[in-house]
């Protein structure tokens, strides 16, 4: 059987057609669903790129294919391509396909109508919150509040129908978007009606995918002649991941801490927030690299830095502080979506705090000790995001979602031959 994955990342493609990326959802990503699926097909946006190199890593490989999606940038452009959009993902989408959505996404919305007119199951990925993602400080749009609206009420109608959900978060993305039907598991699928006695398998794991080598053996050590050298990684094309917030937290932090401040991402606020650290003065501290291929790259900086800072304005699970703390890096973060999941509380600011962030850094850095206990507890923390322990939650969830299309199309092959 053949599984379905819609997905809002941005692939490059070469001149000969093949897919590549650059900081995630390479073909180990993807490989993972073979363990439920004899094949696997991307839906995605994807434009000609002329300048792919070695610090790309291919996307497809064996029983793993794409099937490019008209590429777009912003709300305008979707609705602009909207109707061919549509036709492109109900074309690719096979009656004995199983269909698996990463939301919130529009590409779900247009694509999940038509499997609610046939009572036909999919299963979910939640890896976002549209509620926080198009928050008031996150996107510059008249009809912001509008897309917010919509794009929240859709993913919590799309959970309401789904008959496998797996959520990126223990808890926070559960109580926005519930699942209410009963919950199962996998020994208690049984026959499935999906009108009268409506089951669901919800389940949540990371998909950040760490190999056991990403893993560092100890923790680290800190000492008071350290010079901070901090990190953030993350998308420069959004303003929810904050970077500006880290950029004016610096001019707080002088004179008393002299920083390095290394800024890992691209897109296109870059040249926003290196115009903002030349207002506020900071040039000369922060530097940035623009993206870097995922893998050795993002580890050595990781290895270099001796802090990492995290002030979203909005998350799901964010891959670059597991990834740091997979090398036993202390991080800052903010209490919004799964970070708290991960952090201690004494180790967050509220989004959006300036002031409240310079303090944080001042106060962790003056005590080599605390930092010490950061890091070891980030290591201990990340532990389960091991491969083998998120293998096993995930493999229940891709089988349940098999044996549930399974029975659809079972239950729809009787009913053809009835008639």
């Amino acid at each position: 059987m053949r599984l379905i994955v819609t997905c809002e990342h941005r692939f490059s493609l070469a001149s000969d057609g093949s897919v590549w990326t650059r900081v995630c959802y390479d073909y180990p990503f993807w490989e993972r669903y073979l363990a439920a699926f004899d094949s696997v097909r991307i839906m995605a946006r994807a434009k000609v790129e002329p300048g792919i190199d070695e610090s790309y890593q291919a996307v497809t490989g064996p029983a793993v294919e794409f099937w490019p999606l008209p590429f777009y940038l912003g709300p305008e452009q979707f609705l602009l391509r909207r109707g061919k959009i549509r036709r492109s993902l109900l074309s690719a989408v096979e009656p004995g396909d199983t269909l698996l959505c990463r939301v919130g996404s529009p590409l779900a919305d247009e694509l999940l109508p038509s499997f609610w007119k046939e009572d036909r199951p999919y299963g979910l990925e939640v890896v976002g919150d549209p509620h926080e993602a198009m928050g008031p400080h996150t996107i510059r749009h008249p009809l912001r509040p509008l897309f917010r609206s919509l794009a929240v009420c859709s993913l919590r109608r799309q959970c309401t129908r789904a008959v496998a959900v797996a959520y990126v978060t223990r808890d926070h993305l559960q109580k926005r978007y519930p699942c209410p039907a009963h919950s199962v598991g996998v020994s208690d699928v049984g026959p499935l009606d999906f009108r009268s006695n409506p089951k669901v398998f919800t389940t949540s794991y990371s998909s950040v995918s760490c190999e056991n080598t990403q893993f560092v053996d100890r923790a680290r050590s800190y000492h008071e002649d350290e010079r901070p050298r901090i990190l953030f990684v993350g998308s420069l094309a959004q303003r929810y991941k904050g970077a500006d917030i880290l950029i004016k937290a610096v001019k707080h932090l002088l004179p008393v801490i002299i920083p390095t401040v290394v800024l890992v991402g691209a897109g296109k606020h870059r040249a926003e927030l290196e115009k903002l650290c030349r207002k506020v003065g900071v040039s000369e501290y922060v530097t940035f690299l623009g993206e870097l291929s995922s893998g050795q790259a993002i580890r050595e900086q990781m290895d270099r830095a001796t802090l990492f800072v995290m002030p979203s304005r909005t998350e799901g699970l964010p891959r670059a502080m597991i990834e740091a703390m997979t090398r036993a890096l202390p991080c800052i973060g903010t209490r919004v979506g799964g970070i708290p999941e991960l952090l201690a509380d004494e180790d967050l600011v509220d989004p959006g705090d300036v002031a409240g962030l310079a303090t944080k850094i001042k106060e962790v850095w003056a005590d080599p000790e605390r930092l010490s206990r950061m890091s070891e507890r980030n290591l201990r923390q990340v532990q389960e995001y091991r491969p083998e322990a998120l293998g096993k939650r995930r493999n229940e969830f891709y089988r349940f979602l098999r044996k549930a299309t399974e029975q659809w199309c079972s239950m729809r092959e009787g009913k053809a031959e009835a008639t």
